[in-house]
């Protein structure tokens, strides 16, 4: 299976970097990805803002330091949460969608009639996808990321009680822009895995309705996992770049 979704990843870059599909397509692409995925991305943020909130707050007022919770908000937020749960939902919402669409198709033969047509069905209808995910979900990362430091913000201080200046003094001082970077350039990743893995599972989709649920089943489930491992990978890779040029703390390579 790894070798089969790496030829169909080749065959889609040769694509990519050849002839483009039409406007039309990508921008239809874009609103289903992009535009459409805002609101369940936004809700998610602002609710993980308020439990992190209620999560820290006790541990931090055990020991007097409850100020300066907005740092760890806010840092885990733009460094962790914000760019996983963005890449979650998408997978959720946008990836399991791709597979039973690409995948229903599979079913009903419209694929193999693009290919009698002489149309290639991976320009036509994997390359927009792709475009779609790896360029929108760095916005969707910074919606989250937003949302979730306005909802940290407003639990903390509004119900919390919280000082309003020391919690923003310390999260400026706490949130340099190298967190801010590390999220969204983890993004480009988590949404090309997403694109890859959902468009291979409803290329490849098992005949039947069954096969359809299977496919859109799968593209989640692997997608998920693959987010979370590039994540663990892409954390050390940015850590050791960031105590080699910009800190003298210890490397985790």
């Amino acid at each position: 299976m790894v070798g089969d979704i790496s030829l169909f990843a080749w065959q889609m870059f040769r694509w990519l970097f050849t002839r483009l599909p039409r406007r039309g397509t990508i921008l239809v692409n874009f609103y289903q990805v992009g535009v459409l995925s805002l609101p369940v991305v936004a809700l998610t943020g602002t609710f993980i803002g308020m439990v992190l909130a209620v999560n820290s707050y006790y541990q931090f007022h055990a020991i007097g330091l409850e100020n300066r919770l907005g740092v760890v908000i806010n840092t885990s937020l733009v460094r962790e949460l914000g760019p996983v749960l963005a890449a979650t939902m998408l997978a959720g919402r946008v990836g399991s969608a791709m597979a039973a669409v690409l995948g229903t198709m599979r079913v009903t033969e419209q694929i193999d009639a693009l290919t009698t047509m002489g149309a290639d069905p991976i320009h036509y209808l994997v390359v927009p996808r792709f475009l779609a995910c790896i360029l929108l979900i760095p916005a969707l990362t910074i919606m989250a990321d937003f949302m979730g430091i306005v909802g940290g913000y407003f639990y903390s201080v509004v119900i919390l009680g919280i000082d309003h200046a020391a919690y923003l003094n310390h999260s400026r001082d706490g949130v340099v822009g190298f967190d801010l970077f590390s999220g969204i350039f983890k993004s480009f990743f988590f949404g090309g895995v997403i694109a890859i893995v959902s468009c291979y599972r409803g290329f490849h989709c098992e005949a039947g309705a069954e096969g359809v649920g299977k496919a859109a089943t799968a593209a989640f489930v692997y997608s998920f996992v693959l987010i979370l491992a590039i994540d663990l990978f892409m954390n050390i890779v940015l850590d050791a770049v960031y105590f080699k040029f910009y800190s003298d703390g210890t490397s985790l390579l």
